[in-house]
């Protein structure tokens, strides 16, 4: 009779808890898709004109698409990487300042970043400027070189524009605010299509210049306060940490861009670049999901560090990466269904498209991986441990991805596919070191170091000289 009513308290006691963990689950999953939602649909929809051009120049001819995939591929995403690590510092500070209620740091924190993004870009102008030297001088063929001079020109103003539209995208999002930016980037892909049929190329600054008045027009009034001199104050820690987040996302964005400068030195330039770089785009694009996760990570990871809160902290990430998988594995699926149609979307050209099919399969694993690791790495950008994961990606892609990327490719001649095999090395391992630092993590010591860092970076409202 005991015995009885024994195990049926305790079933009660496990269908409450097991009540309880799907509360808790559904509450955690929709703070989640709360931040990951609109950071997925304007990521994709972003990356998404640089798709839908890339697949208008590469119906007019291979040398344009190869020259369109090269600067893309090399320029565009190397000073691309420098700004969307340095303004990760942004995401950092922010999202744990929100998290401790220092709503007015984050307009300081904004200002700062616009400061140290706009002098680091202006730095950078010479590799548009000099494209073509620039691209002859690490040996690729002199056509495809002269044709990506051209193209480099255009993308002055596109980069000027990732400065405004990356930092603010980020201020926003740490305040769970960025809706506004999703429905302005799906806005500008939808009126981009029908521009680039009738333009081929056509850049705008709508979405960043709508969220600048956003901010300006009050929709932000406890987190910004106006144009303050303190945005000028201790900017040089905030130099530092913009550093260390830089080299982190750098070392990994350029990893890419190294492979697709390997396949320019390869017999048939145009067609391996032009593969290569379509199948980078595709994964590209579907990574931009992934990006949406690694914010939402971030914000997530950040604010309830700002809060004080470490095993709040350890149950979101077990959620971020079990939901980011889960999407992961869908896409998977549809490239290994659809993966050989895919080239055609991009060229008329069947040799291309014959090469892009030969990588699908590849292409379908890097597309699984993308659920994992960018996860991991916005946790780390949560917790402001750039540091840690630029040495994990310095390793992993410079010393294991690239290395055997060569070898498979050049020495084993399996060609571009040895050099996404290569890829892909790199990339499991990162995956593996980011889940055991992940694991390993005391986020109970990152708690206490969150609050030292915003004591150290604390200014009173009341003592901000407001310009604005």
């Amino acid at each position: 009779m005991d015995n009885g009513i024994s195990e049926r308290l305790l079933s009660s006691e496990v269908e409450k808890t097991n009540d309880d963990l799907k509360v808790r689950v559904y509450d955690e999953s929709r703070k989640i898709w709360r931040v990951a939602l609109p950071g997925v649909l304007s990521r994709v929809a972003s990356f998404g004109s640089i798709i839908v051009t890339q697949s208008f120049i590469g119906h007019i001819g291979e040398l344009d698409l190869a020259a369109y995939a090269l600067v893309q591929t090399l320029t565009v995403r190397f000073v691309n990487g420098i700004l969307i690590g340095m303004s990760s510092a942004t995401e950092t500070l922010c999202g744990q300042a929100y998290g401790a209620g220092q709503y007015h740091m984050m307009g300081i924190y904004l200002q700062r970043s616009w400061i140290v993004d706009f002098i680091t870009l202006t730095v950078l102008l010479p590799f548009f400027i000099f494209a073509t030297p620039i691209f002859k001088l690490l040996g690729q063929e002199e056509s495809i070189a002269d044709a990506a001079g051209y193209v480099s020109y255009w993308f002055i103003p596109v980069v000027y524009n990732f400065v405004f539209s990356l930092t603010i995208q980020m201020y926003l999002q740490a305040q769970q605010k960025n809706m506004i930016i999703a429905w302005l980037s799906v806005a500008q892909f939808v009126i981009h299509i029908p521009l680039s049929w009738l333009l081929v190329y056509q850049f705008e600054f709508g979405v960043p210049g709508a969220m600048i008045a956003h901010i300006f027009g009050g929709w932000c009034p406890n987190t910004w306060r106006g144009f303050t001199m303190d945005a000028l104050k201790d900017i040089f820690p905030v130099v530092k940490l913009s550093i260390s987040s830089g080299v982190m996302v750098c070392l990994e964005l350029w990893y890419n861009a190294v492979l697709v400068l390997l396949a320019g030195y390869m017999k048939n330039a145009e067609v391996a670049i032009s593969a290569f770089s379509i199948c980078l785009n595709i994964n590209g694009w579907e990574f931009m999901i992934s990006l949406g996760f690694l914010g939402a990570a971030c914000v997530r990871v950040a604010n309830e560090l700002g809060r004080g809160d470490a095993k709040a902290t350890r149950f979101s990430i077990k959620v971020l990466v079990s939901t980011s998988i889960l999407v992961g594995l869908f896409f998977w699926i549809l490239c290994l269904a659809f993966g050989s149609k895919i080239g055609y979307l991009f060229t008329n050209e069947k040799e291309v498209a014959d090469a892009v099919s030969e990588l699908s399969l590849l292409l379908a694993f890097s597309v699984l991986l993308n659920s994992i690791y960018p996860v991991l790495s916005g946790v780390a950008v949560g917790a402001g441990l750039q540091s840690t994961v630029a040495i994990i990606n310095l390793c992993c892609y410079y010393l294991i991805g690239i290395p055997i990327g060569a070898v498979l490719g050049y020495v084993a001649n399996l060609e571009v596919q040895g050099i996404w095999l290569g890829m892909i090395c790199g990339v499991v391992t990162q995956s593996i070191a980011l889940c055991y630092m992940t694991w390993r993590t005391d986020w109970d010591n990152e708690v206490a170091k969150a609050k030292q860092r915003l004591q150290k970076f604390y200014l009173k409202s009341d003592e901000s000289n407001q310009l604005a």
